[in-house]
Order: C-alpha cells, then structure tokens, then sequence
C-alpha cells in the first residue's frame, strides 16, 4: 500500500507506548490490511516496536509476497498459526506485555492466548488502530474517491432504464452488473433497493416486489476499490412526484445540504449529527428520522468516526465520512440521500457527484 504503510506502523508503535505496551498482536482482517496491505483472510500480524511480523497459510504464499514484500517478515505456516505463533515471540527482544484487539478477538482465540501464552503480559487494547484509520492519507483518498466515481458512473448508467413493473431484484441485478463493468472489485454491503411503502425501512432488502409508477425508489449501495468503499443513497419518485413527496424530499435535501456544509474539523459527531436533525425537527419530521446521521468509511464500510447523537469524539482532518439523513413514514414511504465527504483543514469535500435535486424517472 506505498510508503504509507512506514508511517502507519510508526504511528501505531507511539501509541503503543503510550499505552506501556510493548508489541501488539493484530487479528482483525482489515487492520492486518491497513498496516501490511495484505488482503487475505487469513492472518495475524505481530507489531513491535523493533519489527512486524506476518503470519499467514500456504494458500497465500504468492500473494503475501507481492502484496507486503518489505512491510513485515512473513512466515508461512503450514498447520496452525496460533502454534507458530508461541516461537515467534520468543524472537522479538524486549516483549513482555503484550497487546490483544479485544473486540476481535474470539472467545475460543482467547483461550489460546490465556493457556499458550502464560510467559507475556497480556493486555486488552480497544480501537489502537480503528484510530490511525479515522485519518486517510493520500493514496487511501485517492481509492475512496475513485470508489466513489465508480459507484456514481454505474448509477447514471441504470437509473435511465428503470421501469415500473421491474422488480427490485431486478435493479439491485443491474446496478450490480454496472458496478462491475465500472471496475468494483466487490459489493461493501447487500445492495438496497427499495420502492413504495418499503422505502420506510431503512435497512431494507431488494425483494421480488414490483416496481410501480407513485412508488419513492430508494437505493443504498456501494463501489470498491483497492480495498476501499464508498457509500451513496439516493431516493427518486417513479413518474410524477405528490406534492406531500416533494415536500419530504426537500426536507431531507436541505437537512443534507447543511450537514455537508457544516462539517469541520474538531466538531464532535454529536454536534455534526445536530446539524441535520435539528432542521428536520424544525420542519416537523424530527421523529421520523430515528437513525444516526452517518459514519466513517475507509477499509470497511462501517468505521469510525461516528456521526450520532451520541459520539463526543472530535472529527479529525482527513476523515471520510458519510451524510445520510432521511426520514421514513410506515406504510407511506422514505426518503434518504448520503453523500460520502471528506473533513478536511479547508473545509468539507463532496467525494459523491450525482445530482441531488429530485428526479421523476420510468
């Protein structure tokens, strides 16, 4: 992953000893990624503060070369990496506490580490590395907003050929399809695709159900490259929008349009996710926006920052996060629009170019 994988890995050893911890064992997939570039799925990586350590099986001997080549010492091991792992660290001089990422550590897993290494110091860490991801640099930047050039380009690409009497299925298919021709390398999350009163559940599936003219059309999905995802919903009217849509939509537009406006470095995501709700509150559809404003995207789709009524942490410049207001009424329909943006020094970018004002489509 370039040069920056040297600064990732000198950033996360400072916080290390931070923490009075000598070495940290990664588990976590896309942190074993970030730090290495390794894209397997199976894998754990040992961080000390003199050397990495990469461990991982036969299956991704080729692989592990090209990807992390200088990064980190890699070992494979034919049998169990747990059991290679208790004559690895005996290698590393000056290791005695040890870190664990608690949150992804398995019960089972646990175990290994309290029965195999009893002569270290273990600690449980939280989010020592989640942190350092908050902030891309250049070449993360760069991924992100080419994901979400591809995700953009597939919308304009189907959005011209949806019907009514098409199922929902059958533009989450063609979306899909689209995104690959794009250049994705994979979906960050089951596409949504939702028309009608199902376009009130914010989390819906496609389904089978029919598409018709009347119907808001919601879609929710994503492009990724280079390991990197980008996030984008928007919602159209299939033929001729009601007045009573017109006016939900423009809420949720103006709702977005000053939350990207307002983003700035230091915020908290408390006061990021007040920007949206307090203008959807005013506007009368307060309780009909019941999730959070948005999150950080990067390696996973789902990452920190947070944007919600409850997040206190401070933005920090170079995070990418997404803007996704919406309001829903059971049995009538929804309306959300999400824009990924990033936070920077100069002020927020808008990383996401579709167009925003309502469209009337089929």
């Amino acid at each position: 992953m370039g040069d920056g994988r040297t600064a990732r890995i000198a950033a996360l050893r400072r916080a290390l000893a931070t923490h009075e911890i000598d070495a940290l064992l990664v588990t976590s997939i896309p942190n074993i990624r970030y730090l290495t570039g390794f894209s397997g799925s199976s894998a754990m990586v040992v961080v000390s503060m003199h050397e990495v350590v990469l461990l991982t099986d036969f299956r991704y001997q080729t692989q592990v070369t090209f990807e992390v080549g200088a990064a980190a010492r890699t070992i494979i091991e034919l049998q169990s990496l747990w059991t290679r792992l208790w004559s690895v660290l005996p290698e590393l001089t000056g290791t005695e506490r040890i870190g664990f990422e608690s949150s992804h550590v398995v019960h089972r897993d646990f175990q290994r580490i309290m029965e195999g290494g009893t002569r270290w110091q273990w600690r449980p860490t939280s989010d020592l590395i989640e942190s350092l991801r908050e902030r891309k640099d250049a070449d993360e930047l760069a991924r992100i907003r080419r994901a979400a050039d591809i995700a953009c380009g597939a919308l304009h690409e189907i959005i011209p050929r949806v019907r009514p009497g098409m199922t929902e299925l059958a533009v989450a298919g063609m979306l899909e399809h689209a995104l690959r021709d794009g250049g994705s390398e994979g979906f960050p999350f089951e596409t949504i695709v939702a028309a009608g009163p199902r376009s009130a559940l914010p989390h819906a599936r496609a389904s089978g159900n029919t598409i018709a003219a009347g119907d808001f059309l919601l879609i929710d999905f994503g492009a990724e490259h280079a390991g990197y995802c980008s996030d984008i919903t928007r919602t159209f009217v299939v033929g001729r929008a009601t007045p009573e849509q017109r006016v939900a939509y423009d809420i949720v537009r103006e709702a977005q349009a000053v939350a990207v406006g307002g983003l700035t470095v230091g915020m908290s995501g408390k006061d990021a996710d007040a920007l949206a709700r307090s203008y959807i509150e005013r506007s009368g559809w307060g309780e009909a926006f019941g999730h959070s404003l948005g999150h950080g995207i990067g390696l996973e789709v789902h990452e920190g920052p947070r944007l919600s009524r409850l997040a206190e942490a401070p933005l920090p410049a170079g995070a990418v996060v997404t803007v996704e207001p919406g309001v829903y009424r059971a049995g009538w329909g929804g309306v959300r629009i999400e824009d990924d943006v990033l936070v920077g020094d100069a002020g927020p970018e808008l990383l996401t170019h579709f167009p925003r004002e309502l469209k009337e489509i089929g």
